[in-house]
This record gives C-alpha cells, structure tokens and sequence, in this order.
C-alpha cells in the first residue's frame, strides 16, 4: 500500500477514534455562538451544544431550569475542569419534567445540546444578568471527577535511584522479568533523631 495511503488511512482512524469519545445523545453539528455572543440577541433558533458547572437547579410546574456557568468543552464534550479554564459567562436551559436538585446540584458538570430562544433576566447581585435561554433537547449530568492521587506510593522517603531505570522500571527489577521487586520506602517517624545522632 502507497505511503500516503496509509497515512490517509491512519488520519481517518484517529478521527474516528475522535469522533467516537463523544457521546452518542451530544453528537451532532452545532452553531459555534459562545453565550456572550447569544447575549447580544440575534442568535435565536440556533442548535448548540453548551457545558459547564450548575450554579443552581430550579423545578417548576412542568420544567426543570439549570442556570449554568459556562466553560470550554473537551473532546468528548465535556466541561473542561475549573482549573483549567476561565468561565464563559453563564446560561439557563430548561428542559420539561422534574430533575432533583439533590442530584444535579451545585458544582456538577453537564452538558446541555437545544435550541437558543432569546434570554431571561435574572439578578446575580444587585446585577441584572441576561440568561441566554436555552430548550434543552438533551441535558447529560457527568459522573463526578475522582481526584487522582499526586504520587501513586503511601507518605515516607522513597531512594532517590529507585524509578524507571534504576530499580523501579520494566527492565530493572520493576517488572515481571526481572524479580518485580516493589520501591523500597523508609518512613522516618516524626521526632525521630537522625541516625547516627546520640
């Protein structure tokens, strides 16, 4: 097979590999309007898709509305992480039926695909903030983020030449081939005088 084919062949795969992260209830194509955009009005009728982390959940009578903080989504449509990213100002999507506060509460992530219809004016403060409204086709509450720990060993001094190539790798006592010994670790107790020290 020709060079070029086989790139062509592996670039298709890696978007396709792409494509498939996203899920299926958020694929689709979407009107590239950010909310301060939909704020200046104008943007009516447009199909988005949009993220970020609940402020509040409001059940009324026959629809729930999520007021959210706005935030970039990643390549499997999903609110990029506080840390990471600045807000982008805030919208509403509401959507019919009842959806428990208790569950899609302060702080959770989702991401929301529907259609602009104009904006609600809400106080933040004393300020009054228009709200881009959205008609929530889908509204998709992500699990919660699970923090990844720093340093994957327990506290204490671990041997400065253990590590990939000096005791802790594949190839050097670290994996199933070579003794697969484990990192030593000295815990020095708190209090504890240095050795040698009388």
């Amino acid at each position: 097979m020709p060079m070029y084919k086989t790139m062509a062949l592996a670039a298709l795969t890696a978007t396709l590999a792409a494509c498939a992260t996203i899920p299926q209830p958020l694929q689709g194509t979407y009107t590239p309007i950010t909310t301060a955009q939909a704020q200046q009005g104008g943007a009516g009728g447009n199909k988005v898709r949009w993220g970020g982390e609940i402020i509040k959940t409001e059940p009324g009578p026959q629809e729930t509305c999520f007021y959210v903080m706005s935030r970039p989504l990643d390549s499997e449509a999903r609110p990029e992480p506080k840390s990471e990213s600045e807000g982008q100002g805030r919208f509403v999507a509401c959507r019919t039926g009842f959806y428990d506060p208790e569950v899609f509460s302060r702080g959770r992530e989702l991401t929301i695909v529907g259609t602009l219809h104009g904006t609600v004016s809400q106080k933040v403060g004393e300020y009054d903030y228009a709200y881009p409204r959205v008609e929530a086709e889908v509204v998709y509450l992500w699990p919660k983020r699970v923090p990844v720990a720093a340093y994957p060993y327990p506290p204490g001094w671990y041997d400065p030449f253990w590590g990939p190539y000096w005791g802790g790798g594949p190839y050097w006592g670290g994996g199933p081939y070579w003794g697969g010994y484990a990192p030593r670790v000295i815990v020095v107790p708190r209090g504890a005088p240095p050795a040698g020290h009388k």
